[in-house]
């Protein structure tokens, strides 16, 4: 069946952005520097203010970003982290790389997102954080997590991995928690061209230690003051994602534009679209819907020439890695996992397409 409807157009977004790449590509060449450089300095500065953080580490994936910020804090075997159910296994995977226990907690059904009371009732005394997800990038309720944090003496970290330009109340979703771990994997709305990943932070010395760990244990030439790993951002993917950067808020307005229209052309369609809260912006990385008979959607979607994705169709506890150490009920994560479907999203998208996508949803489901 031919798609007249990719999920998401990347190379359309190479074209646009074609001899500035290429320029960035030569400039790293050219320099004979490859690592560690000005490249990275500057994308570094740059996506920290964007994000509204006071700084920014960059590393080798979203989940090294994870589990660097993990180690940063010192969060290892005996500690239980918080998790939610219906995440992409990353956010389990890094609580486990530290020898940590993920503790998880049920999502609100509307946002999909970890519901903060829920978290407070998961508490223990061998809760030693917080990692909750902006998913489909729409924050979580940073508001309340963070006070939740600041009542009980835990750190907040947040997967951002989705969330590049999301903000709550006008501020940047990275200004919040206590660190915030970042993917540039080349379908987020901010991605590389391979894998890439950021932590950012207010606080200085938490970035410090997660560049050291980052670096082989080392701050300082042949000088490794702890057993760290080889995780950092190279110059070139670095100098691309500095170019990528100057058009992300261009970008995300476009996907705000197509997540509206889709709102509007299916407001009366049988199918569960997604919210957005009070002060609670999404940059839009997915538009997720939900239907009782998901498998009729995308056989109808495929029909149409329109591609979709499910996102995710198996949450972490059930996977082989977790489901025999986590014989739990978690139904909301069931559900989910049961009825999501991801529309086409991208900057990129054509009217015509975005049409094309609405009519297929309202036909698939009568």
């Amino acid at each position: 069946m031919l798609v007249s409807v990719p999920f998401i157009d990347l190379d359309a977004m190479r074209r646009e952005l074609g001899p500035e790449l290429d320029a960035a590509a030569t400039r790293v060449l050219d320099s004979g520097r490859y690592l560690l450089g000005p490249e990275l300095d500057r994308f570094e500065t740059d996506f920290a203010r964007h994000v509204g953080a006071g700084g920014a580490v960059g590393v080798g994936s979203g989940l090294n970003a994870l589990t660097l910020a993990l180690r940063a804090l010192d969060i290892g075997p005996g500690d239980d982290v918080i998790v939610p159910s219906n995440t992409y296994i990353a956010t389990w995977l890094a609580v486990s790389a530290v020898g940590a226990t993920p503790v998880p907690v049920e999502p609100d059904p509307l946002t999909h997102t970890i519901d903060a009371p829920a978290v407070e009732a998961a508490l223990t005394v061998r809760t030693a954080a917080v990692l909750a997800v902006h998913l489909y990038g729409l924050p979580a309720d940073v508001e309340a997590l963070d006070a939740l944090g600041a009542r009980h003496g835990l750190a907040v970290v947040y997967d951002a991995a989705q969330a590049h330009g999301a903000t709550v109340g006008g501020r940047p979703v990275g200004s919040f928690g206590t660190l915030s771990a970042w993917s540039f994997y080349p379908t987020k709305n901010l991605g590389a061209f391979g894998d890439g990943g950021a932590v950012t932070s207010d606080d200085a010395s938490l970035l410090a230690r997660v560049r050291r760990l980052a670096n082989y244990g080392s701050a300082a030439k042949n000088v490794h003051v702890e057993r760290g790993v080889n995780s950092r951002l190279d110059e070139v993917q670095a100098a691309w994602l500095s170019v990528k950067l100057t058009r992300l808020e261009q970008w995300n307005r476009r996907r705000a534009a197509v997540a509206a229209a889709y709102r509007e052309g299916l407001v009366d369609a049988d199918v569960i679209l997604p919210v957005e809260p009070d002060q609670r912006r999404s940059c839009w990385h997915l538009f997720v819907v939900r239907h009782e008979n998901r498998e009729g959607l995308q056989a109808a979607l495929r029909v149409a020439g329109v591609a979709s994705m499910v996102h995710y169709p198996t949450p972490p506890h059930r996977q082989p890695a977790y489901a025999s150490r986590y014989r739990v009920q978690l139904p909301v994560a069931d559900l989910l996992a049961a009825q999501v479907c991801s529309l086409p999203m991208g900057p990129h998208l054509s009217t015509e397409q975005v049409d094309i996508v609405i009519q297929a949803v309202r036909g698939g489901i009568g």
